[in-house]
């Protein structure tokens, strides 16, 4: 059994991801978010993943096929369910999207997250 070494999100990340989400035309619903992922852990098996995300504002449908857990340590999002139900979170709020919600995240503004996602399939690896 391999021993792994806490991981601490204040360290330099494994890679940064950049990208604009007009990349994926079908998800996005309002606006131009821009993404920006550090990723601070991938297990060997790439089905944990976790890191630090950052968007501007925007709305997208949302990944599936995941949970995930999210911590806003900075700005104003919402989640919307396809039937319009709309939670809103802020700085110091915390979250889990179970496997199988469908609707859209709506990034009101600038907001950086700390996540950590089980995908349950090969999926994209951010939202």
């Amino acid at each position: 059994m391999s021993k792994q070494a806490v991981v601490d999100f204040s360290q330099a990340p494994l890679h940064t991801n950049q990208r604009t989400l007009r990349d994926l035309p079908d998800r996005v619903v309002e606006g131009d978010p821009q993404h920006v992922t550090n990723m601070q852990f991938e297990s060997p098996d790439g089905q944990l993943i976790a890191g630090t995300w950052t968007s501007t504002p925007g709305k997208w449908h949302a990944f599936i096929e995941r949970d995930e857990f999210c911590t806003i340590l900075s700005g104003h999002v919402q989640l919307i369910s396809e039937k319009g139900d709309v939670q809103d979170f802020k700085t110091g709020d915390a979250f889990l999207i179970p496997n199988g919600f469908r609707g859209y995240w709506h990034v009101i503004e600038t907001t950086t997250k700390h996540f950590v996602i089980r995908l349950l399939s090969e999926t994209d690896t951010n939202n």
